[in-house]
């Protein structure tokens, strides 16, 4: 990606370096104790509450073409890249693939990343899914677990790159590529300083928080550009009826299109989806000609908007230290 370089720009310092001494090294070239994410994750303890400690994974850089299964029971577990443009975990499944019996996988069953697990930190990772564009659905990552961080993190693809499909998650610092629907599912999800990139136009996200969520997403200080200038994009449409999409304090690049917003040929949708914006700075931020059903917010309620209140639920998550 031409763009890609964009990126170093917009992280606010230097990736963060690998910790000390982690609790088990994956390296491709046998320097490590594992040769594959997947093993070291396989072999990883089984911590069932936050008292019983942490276990941090070293992943070295390379690439490591695998499909990496993160099931429920590996909570507490923080999966740290030594860097994220050199450290990639791929593979390039998508919808049509077929299975064994000859049928198509489907969407669901694409992912590079599948991450159950509650309580899981991944950083400095690249999780790229390589299909590429002519190939339909095929996801980066699908999330099902809770409390999930992600930091100075790349998630690439095209159509459906970031499935954040229930729970709630923090994104910081991370880089988002793809054209159609890229950001999409049914979870409670913070984005603090992400940059957005769309290669190809499109909709950048299709939400589809439930109706009895206050909260669907929230990208704060983000930064919206396209890989050529002509592309264009809306901010999103409505997966569900009832989406929730905020975006505060963006820059938007000309890529956005003025309207911002698609209802997905849904009029009812227009109704109760909840799309809403304030702060956005750039050629693309033009609230005169935003579609009339998207709320506007106050500074007041912008600001309230932080990730604690939105990621809190029931237990007072707050995943910003």
């Amino acid at each position: 990606m031409r763009r890609l370089s964009l990126f170093l720009l917009f992280v606010s310092s230097v990736f963060a370096a690998a910790p000390a001494k982690p609790d088990a090294i994956v390296a491709a070239d046998g320097s490590g104790q594992y040769t594959t994410v997947r093993a070291a994750i396989d072999a990883a303890p089984q911590l069932t509450h936050a008292g019983a400690g942490h276990w941090t994974i070293l992943v070295k850089a390379g690439t490591y073409r695998e499909i990496v299964y993160i099931q429920r029971e590996k909570r507490f577990i923080t999966l740290v890249g030594e860097d994220a443009e050199k450290t990639v975990i791929t593979y390039d499944l998508f919808n049509d693939y077929p299975a064994p019996d000859g049928k198509p996988i489907s969407t669901f069953r694409t992912p590079t990343v599948i991450l159950d697990a509650d309580d899981f930190t991944i950083e400095n990772l690249t999780i790229a899914n390589t299909a590429g564009p002519k190939k339909g659905q095929a996801l980066a990552i699908r999330v099902d677990g809770d409390r999930a961080v992600f930091r100075r993190c790349r998630f690439l693809g095209y159509q459906d790159t970031l499935l954040v499909n229930r729970g709630r998650h923090y994104f910081e610092e991370c880089y988002i590529a793809g054209s159609t629907d890229f950001i999409f599912g049914g979870a409670t999800v913070y984005f603090e300083r992400c940059q957005i990139h769309t290669l190809l136009g499109g909709y950048l996200t299709a939400a589809s928080t439930p109706d009895f969520a206050p909260y669907g997403y929230v990208f704060n200080h983000c930064k919206i550009t396209g890989e050529t200038p002509e592309l264009k994009t809306y901010l999103g449409r409505p997966w569900r009826d009832y989406a929730q999409t905020i975006f505060l304090f963006t820059e938007m690049s000309a890529n956005v299109r003025p309207e911002g917003w698609d209802n997905w040929k849904k009029p009812y949708a227009e109704k109760v989806s909840r799309y809403a914006e304030y702060g956005s700075t750039g050629p693309g931020a033009n609230p005169a000609a935003r579609v009339k059903w998207a709320k506007p917010l106050t500074e007041a309620e912008a600001l309230a908007l932080t990730p604690q209140k939105v990621l809190g639920g029931s237990d007072g998550w707050n995943p910003v230290k």
